[in-house]
């Protein structure tokens, strides 16, 4: 039947494919193609990357969404008349253009890479592209979905829609992507907003499909040489995700959630108090109103339970912990805004340009506009007034939208669009509001903006997304890696999920917390988060619950310039913090959702089987340290690693150098004065190089102007082992001499002789040898007033 419904989908279509090229004209960047059906431009955005834009006569275009506006690569294409008719050169692809019928295939480092099936198929409620597909092919995509990373004979629903307690499998969720990757290290954005389906090799085993309801007719191809070089342009092409502030990286207190002034004060002196790490307090809808139902849309505190919140917020600050406040765009006809929201032209309109209200599990309401600059206005008067009352972050709820009534109006640059047309870029473009309007209002602080929907290309506007409502199981817990991978892979780095799960739960499991929670440690993100009947925050549970809990928030504080210089990474080159093993290594799986990389040097697998303490897994090739007991392990095979309660099974690169920073309970507090660097050392690895960074963890200049240190470290391995330390650049508060513990993993006996900058350490050594094993012993030394360069030799 589906293959029947395709094949007369396609007959009584018009489709752009069987139209003839009439003339082509070209310039520097962009070639246009005139038809007889239209036109078709293609343009370099980047060297090995070009947007296509069908724009068929008499049909609705809608613009861009998901291409960076500031992208300005200057790139020049060249023009070759060939054979079948023309060749688009780029530096390092080049487009294939078949004149009769039209055409385009794709070419890469001389390379057959992709071919358009018919290229663009069109009907009166339908219109999308076809691609082929190689036979043995993988393809990854479709964003948050749980079916396996290989996505291929999947048919999916391409609306951001809630998925309440999901566990294991999901075919529609939160925040889905009109994007795909091949294992031939390409990727095609087909860059329409609208109500869609994305059918890879379901329907047709070596076709992938695209289709949608309306919306812009264009797609974006990038190539590369691996998956790193594919990820790399397409955050080249959608736009790289700017540092976030260093304080989201801490632990987070939230829960659905606070219901009084009281209890979030109460809450942080408890964390205080318990000797666990905490930056920020999240505030869900109680802080509008008392109960669920009724409030949503008030955007103004509710003075009986928040009497002042000017004073709480203030009292947090002090404390180091930054206030973060729940909004949503639905305005309820019962609240206090309503009125004020008609009266300023705020919300959606129905088909008699009126309010389009209807009903949901919140109340009778309408939907804010975020799309018309007037309704933007309107609704970031309260964001501007929470930020002067010293709210520091955003969370936006609800955003898919989680009801969007088909026959809502929307004003899109002048042009009316459905809810249909728009839907998907809806959560995108309520975060490019708030992102931009709060860089205006304080110019000098990165943005913290936090939802749950949007496009490709939402993280240039700092979106930092999670995996919604998860069941708090273990099936919850199973599904949050591919996830993680799925997103990062194009350009949502910052995806995590709420620590503990949030749906549901009859009774407190101890041990899937402390799992859910070693997680987090790995994450982008640590953010325990859910409903309040069983509490989401160690600082309410008992030992040796709360204990381990501790010490895991207190490893993610070691770790913050480990995981800050992921983040500067991630800004710089698009490189996801959470990484699949076959971004990393050439022979890894794709397929593997079992173990991810954390960065370059970590090897994660999460126990996500209740019971289990140990975990079989594929080690790549190379050597591995056991995190935990210092081990050497062989890769290149599958290994058992041991996982007691209040161990995650962590593997460390050989070769890999580990920055950390002495405990600290607030990142406010945060300093790279005092630094112990980890280094796992073995012969295997004759020359290692890292790079972290450190700045003040604010600026929203940091990148752009420079203002940032980076530190360079270096081994080499033969008959003695060298480290050598370069520091270049500055920012205001840079530190000028630092204390440096070097902590040298591997080493098969314990240093005869420390030179230190050339000279004998002798009586000035403060050093230690711990053996962990034959041949296999940890050696520590510590190094004072280490400034812009510095040396290291074990002999």
């Amino acid at each position: 039947m589906k293959m029947t419904l395709c094949w007369l989908l396609l007959c009584v279509s018009v489709p752009l494919h069987a139209a003839i090229v009439q003339s082509v004209e070209h310039r520097a960047d962009a070639l246009t193609i005139v038809t007889d059906e239209g036109k078709v431009e293609v343009r370099a955005l980047t060297a090995q990357s070009v947007s296509v834009w069908y724009q068929p006569n008499d049909v609705k275009q809608l613009p861009s969404f998901a291409i960076d506006p500031a992208l300005d690569e200057n790139v020049s294409a060249s023009l070759q008349k060939i054979d079948s008719g023309w060749a688009f050169t780029l530096p390092n692809l080049r487009v294939v253009v078949q004149a009769e019928p039209l055409k385009l295939s794709y070419e890469f480092a001389g390379e057959p890479l992709l071919s358009e099936e018919i290229g663009l198929f069109q009907h009166d409620t339908v219109r999308g592209f076809r691609f082929e597909l190689e036979p043995d092919e993988k393809v990854l995509g479709g964003g948050q979905r749980v079916l396996g990373m290989d996505r291929r004979g999947h048919r999916m629903p391409l609306y951001n829609q809630a998925h309440y307690g999901y566990t294991t499998e999901s075919n529609q969720m939160y925040f889905g992507l009109s994007a795909v990757m091949s294992s031939d290290h390409y990727s095609i954005i087909f860059d329409n907003s609208a109500r869609g389906t994305l059918d890879i090799g379901h329907t047709e085993k070596d076709v992938l499909q695209f289709e949608a309801v309306g919306g812009r007719t264009a797609y974006i191809v990038a190539a590369g040489r691996d998956y790193a070089d594919v990820v790399e342009q397409v955050t080249l092409v959608t736009g790289r995700q700017p540092l976030p502030p260093r304080w989201a990286l801490g632990n987070f207190a939230s829960r659905f959630g606070y219901r009084t002034q009281q209890e979030v004060i109460d809450t942080i002196d408890a964390f205080v108090e318990q000797d666990i790490p905490v930056d920020a307090v999240v505030l869900d809808l109680y802080w509008f109103g008392p109960d669920i139902k009724g409030h949503m849309g008030n955007l103004n505190w509710h003075k009986p339970t928040w009497p002042d919140p000017e004073g709480m917020i203030g009292k947090l600050k002090k404390q180091g912990i930054k206030t973060i406040v729940i909004t949503e765009p639905f305005i309820l006809t019962s609240s206090s805004q309503w009125q004020s929201a008609v009266s300023n032209n705020a919300l959606a309109k129905n088909l008699a340009a009126e309010p389009r209200t209807f009903d949901f599990y919140f109340g009778n309401t309408g939907l804010v506009d975020v799309f018309d600059s007037n309704a933007q206005d309107w609704f970031w008067q309260y964001y501007e007034k929470l930020a002067n009352q010293g709210v520091a972050g955003w969370w936006g709820d609800l955003g898919e939208p989680e009801v969007h009534p088909a026959d809502s109006l929307h004003n899109v640059n002048g042009t009316l669009a459905t809810a249909d047309e728009v839907h998907n870029a809806y959560g995108h473009q309520w975060a490019k509001m708030v992102y931009e309007r709060q860089l205006a209002m304080a110019p000098g602080q990165r943005p913290f903006v936090m939802m749950r929907s949007g496009f490709a290309g939402s993280q240039r506007y700092g979106m930092i997304p999670w995996t919604g409502d998860v069941s708090r199981e273990w099936g919850g817990l199973q599904s949050q890696v591919e996830l993680a991978l799925q997103m990062s892979l194009f350009g949502l780095a910052y995806t995590h999920s709420d620590l503990g799960g949030f749906a549901g739960g009859e009774t407190f499991d101890a041990e899937l917390y402390t799992r859910w929670l070693q997680l987090g440690v790995f994450s982008p993100v640590f953010r325990p988060h859910a409903q309040e009947h069983i509490a989401p925050e160690p600082v309410f549970h008992d030992d040796p619950v709360k204990s381990r809990a501790r010490d895991l928030i207190k490893l993610r504080y070691r770790l913050a310039p480990y995981i800050y210089a992921l983040s500067h990474e991630n800004s710089r080159t698009g490189a996801p913090l959470m990484r699949p093993l076959a971004y990393e290594f050439e022979n890894a799986s794709i397929d593997n959702t079992q173990s991810f990389m954390f960065g370059d040097a970590f090897l994660v697998t999460p126990v996500v089987q209740q019971g289990s303490l140990s975990v079989s897994l594929d080690a790549p090739e190379g050597v591995w340290f056991n995190f935990w007991s210092s081990e050497k392990l062989n890769g290149g095979r599958r290994v058992t690693v041991a996982a007691p309660l209040d161990e995650i099974p962590v593997l460390v690169k050989a070769g890999a150098f580990i920055p950390t920073v002495p405990e600290l309970n607030n990142l406010s507090r945060y300093s790279t004065t005092e630094l112990v660097i980890h280094y796992y050392a073995d012969s295997s690895v004759s020359d290692a190089q890292y790079t972290f960074y450190d700045d003040d963890g604010v600026s929203t200049n940091t990148l752009s102007e420079q203002k940032v240190e980076s530190i360079t470290l270096r081994a080499r391995h033969g008959e003695q082992l060298q480290f050598d330390w370069q520091s270049e650049g500055n920012f205001t508060g840079r530190v000028n001499q630092r204390s440096v513990t070097w902590v040298v993993h591997g080493l098969t006996a314990k240093p005869k002789r420390v030179l230190i900058d050339g000279e004998p350490a002798g009586e000035l050594l403060t050093s230690s040898w711990e053996a962990k094993g034959d041949e296999n012993g940890v050696f520590r030394v510590s190094v004072q007033d280490v400034t812009r360069s510095h040396q290291l030799i074990l002999q």
